[in-house]
């Protein structure tokens, strides 16, 4: 099998290689800080957020505040929430008491007065302002955009995946802990609207501005948190899924309306090939929307944000160079895709990121699967091999804040096509994928959990199989020769010590499955032939003489 190394750079790919060409430095104490469980986020746990912000288009400031309810897990007397610069808090309030805070770059550590009693629920209330970074390159170098549309109104979002909710929110910046529930207050212009995540419960109206009331009654992480504000007109649709009726919500720029009323007819048919691979939608209670904004988009918890200029493709682009990725709108299909793996099953380290974007690139060969039939899915996910790069691990390092190479989309996917093959049974396949969001429902999770998992439904030790894909950078190649003209020799090179993965091949009209590993095995042939590896599996193949 030929493996192109040309890289193609998605929003998939560029994203994750910025990240990682800033990553290549020795990790900083800042990075600790921001990446790992410290002692002053160990002992808190997460339970309610009421963020309140108002935003100030025309001089691109933010004031605000976030009430912070927690349950004590051991006792202690300094809180670490983090807020970026040039974002300042101002005052800390618990119980009504003011209480004294110190500042080491993002993180702030709080000294708390009030005794923490093992078990108790305690509240703390922190106050800001500033002007957020502007987002140069949004999504993939993040802060606020702020942008007019073609009639001139204000259209502004925020974007910060990689560089962090804290970036515009102060916040228990660490995925590892993922709020219960929370309240997003956004007060705006009286001409504009905000739309964020979950329901909309009220909106306040003032002399010159609105405020805007939508709660989130599933746990979220952080970075899903969205604000978008625009001259929004509204439509929708309800769903008749799984677990009842979904009420699915659009809302766009009023110029667009005709143009997205066609467009997002591909939103009831991702949900429709996704509940049927994945199961239910997992936030049926805050309702699903797509929601326009100033950059290409991001998988906003409830509130998938939109940008892909109203075309199939990427930006009118096919990714797998096959046809296949101009069937459907990109950003619709993988940004919603992350519903399922980024935002119900959430990695609990960045260096995980793969639980995120490997499952989700999958998803788009997925939904062309269910929608256009099974090689239809196959020919998109071979033609993505073109943008892998096999330079870097997928997984990056723990507790720094380093996710790993751009390969966890494109390979990732692979790898999971691969993993489909070997189980050769597509509904247990599905059971599998459906199962890992049973399973690890509204939960944040680690990759050995992913690996235990999907390693005890299919009833083989996949860890060499895991570790050649995720922690390596070489595929494995199927090495072969043929003696006496009788004798098939073959065996895996280029991989790890104990990879032992099964493999089809077609030798002259025949399919037979090997169980190739590290050390040369025969079998006896009947005629010799040029061999071929099923091209549905992610390897190397390599003819000795």
């Amino acid at each position: 099998m030929k493996v192109s190394k040309r890289f193609i750079f998605s929003i998939s790919a560029i994203f994750c290689l910025v990240g990682n060409n800033v990553a290549q430095d020795l990790p900083t104490r800042a990075d600790t800080l921001r990446g790992s469980i410290t002692p002053e986020r160990a002992w808190w746990d997460l339970n309610y957020y009421h963020l309140s912000v108002e935003v100030l288009p025309e001089t691109q400031r933010i004031e605000g505040s976030n009430l912070v309810r927690y349950q004590v897990k051991e006792p202690a007397q300094i809180l670490q929430i983090d807020l970026q610069e040039p974002l300042n808090i101002t005052a800390v309030k618990q119980d009504g008491v003011a209480l004294s805070f110190k500042r080491e770059g993002a993180a702030h550590f709080i000294t708390l007065q009030k005794s923490q009693e093992k078990g108790a629920f305690n509240e703390l209330e922190i106050f800001y302002e500033g002007k957020p970074k502007v987002a140069v390159r949004p999504p993939w170098d993040g802060g606020i955009t702020w942008q007019k549309d073609s009639n001139g109104k204000h259209f502004i979002a925020n974007s910060n995946q990689g560089i962090g909710s804290s970036i515009w929110w102060p916040t228990k910046d660490h995925p590892a802990d993922e709020v219960d529930s929370m309240l997003i207050s956004v007060t705006v212009p009286k001409d504009l609207m905000d739309v964020s995540n979950g329901r909309l419960r009220k909106v306040d109206e003032n002399e010159t501005t609105k405020t805007y009331h939508w709660f989130v009654s599933n746990p979220i992480n952080d970075y899903g948190v969205n604000i978008s504000i625009g001259d929004y007109v509204h439509f929708g649709e309800e769903y008749e899924g799984e677990k009842g009726t979904l009420t699915m919500d659009y809302y766009v720029l009023r110029d667009n309306l005709k143009k997205a009323k066609k467009q997002f007819e591909d939103a009831p048919r991702m949900m429709k090939a996704f509940e049927h691979w994945f199961g239910p939608y997992p936030f049926y209670e805050d309702g699903f929307k797509l929601i326009e904004v100033p950059y290409l988009g991001m998988e906003h918890q409830s509130a998938v944000t939109y940008g892909n200029g109203y075309q199939n493709g990427y930006l009118g682009r096919d990714l797998s160079g096959t046809g296949w990725g101009l069937e459907f709108d990109f950003i619709i299909i993988h940004e919603a895709g992350h519903e399922w793996f980024a935002n119900n099953i959430t990695y609990r380290d960045v260096a995980d990121m793969w639980i995120h974007e490997s499952f989700t690139n999958y998803s788009e060969s997925l939904f062309l699967d269910y929608h256009f039939g099974k090689e239809a899915g196959q020919e998109y996910v071979r033609g993505t091999r073109m943008n892998i790069a096999n330079q870097s691990p997928i997984i990056g390092i723990y507790g720094v804040n380093q996710r790993g190479s751009g390969d966890m989309y494109y390979k990732g996917g692979n790898m999971l096509n691969t993993l489909r093959e070997i189980i050769a049974d597509d509904e247990k396949w599905r059971s599998i994928l459906r199962g890992l969001n049973e399973e690890f429902y509204h939960q944040t999770v680690s990759t050995r959990q992913v690996e235990n998992y999907i390693s005890q439904q299919v009833g083989v030790d996949l860890r060499p199989f895991f570790d050649q894909y995720l922690r390596e950078t070489a595929i494995p190649v199927l090495e072969y020769y043929f003696a006496d003209e009788k004798i098939l020799h073959y065996r895996w090179t280029s991989c790890v010590s104990s990879f032992d993965m099964p493999v089809d091949i077609v030798m002259g009209e025949e399919k037979i499955r090997l169980q190739p590993n590290t050390s040369w095995q025969e079998l006896r042939v009947k005629k010799p032939a040029a061999i071929q590896v099923d091209s549905d599996y992610y390897v190397g193949i390599s003819k000795m003489r």
